[in-house]
């Protein structure tokens, strides 16, 4: 009697767009650049320069519709919701469990960069110089900051623009995989890039975060995109016998 062998896929990084390594260290490169300069008080004349300008030409339906487009980047109550819940669909749709892979390693990747990076950096917001602790913004806008107990210290790089890009690009995953790579690039294109690019003017035009809160913020988001999507969580090793057939593939439906 012959015996049946179950036949693995190879497990070997997967293909990102533009290919190479060299991309992530350009974009670990600005960030650190960005990081250093302002350490040393470079550019914080052109934080507080766009921060006065926005101060100043805040009409109230201006002001309000920038805070309607800035909930974009909620990640508790919008992105992790609806990216469980396309997990939760993909997941029923392809009899896996991998699509929650995706899902939780991109928690880990982020909750492991951004909080850490904004607690270590401690920088007052914008707003910091019109409300508590009223601080002046020359003292505000300075990174690595010795802030009173109880001041919010946590502005750089913007939470808000970094986690958008990881988690729409995790939405959008998820959503080719529902439907079996249906998804028109166009679509795919809309999903990933128009939201991070909303939130960083959003969250720059409403004094939430300083300018350079943003672009460092948006290097990472790539630097940590690139990363995710470089995982093969369609061929990681897993249990097939204890999850009794639900680690078959699930995500990798279309080219990257």
């Amino acid at each position: 009697m012959r015996e049946t062998q179950t036949v693995r896929r190879k497990v070997q990084l997967r293909p990102v767009r533009p290919a190479g390594w060299w991309c992530d260290a350009l974009l670990l490169a600005g960030l650190v650049t960005i990081t250093l300069a302002l350490a040393r008080g470079a550019l914080l004349g052109l934080d507080l320069a766009v921060s006065r300008w926005a101060f100043a030409h805040d009409p109230v339906p201006l002001y309000r519709t920038a805070q309607v487009f800035n909930l974009l980047g909620q990640g508790g109550w919008l992105l992790m919701p609806i990216s469980g819940a396309l997990a939760v669909a993909v997941a029923w749709r392809h009899r896996s469990v991998r699509p929650f892979l995706l899902v939780g390693g991109a928690f880990l990747l982020t909750s492991a960069t951004i909080g850490p990076l904004k607690l270590w950096t401690d920088r007052a917001a914008p707003t910091a110089s019109v409300k508590p602790p009223f601080l002046p913004p020359e003292e505000a806008v300075r990174i690595f900051n010795d802030l009173p107990a109880g001041a919010y210290a946590m502005s750089y790089p913007s939470g808000h623009v970094a986690n958008a890009i990881v988690w729409y690009g995790v939405i959008a995953a998820l959503l080719v995989a529902l439907t079996a790579g249906r998804l028109r690039p166009t679509a795919h294109r809309l999903i990933r890039f128009a939201p991070p690019a909303i939130l960083l003017v959003t969250t720059t035009y409403l004094n939430y975060h300083w300018l350079t809160d943003g672009l460092a913020a948006l290097l990472l988001g790539l630097l940590l995109d690139r990363l995710l999507h470089r995982v093969p969580w369609d061929d990681l090793p897993l249990p097939g016998r204890l999850l009794r057939g639900w680690d078959r593939p699930a995500l990798f439906t279309s080219t990257p």
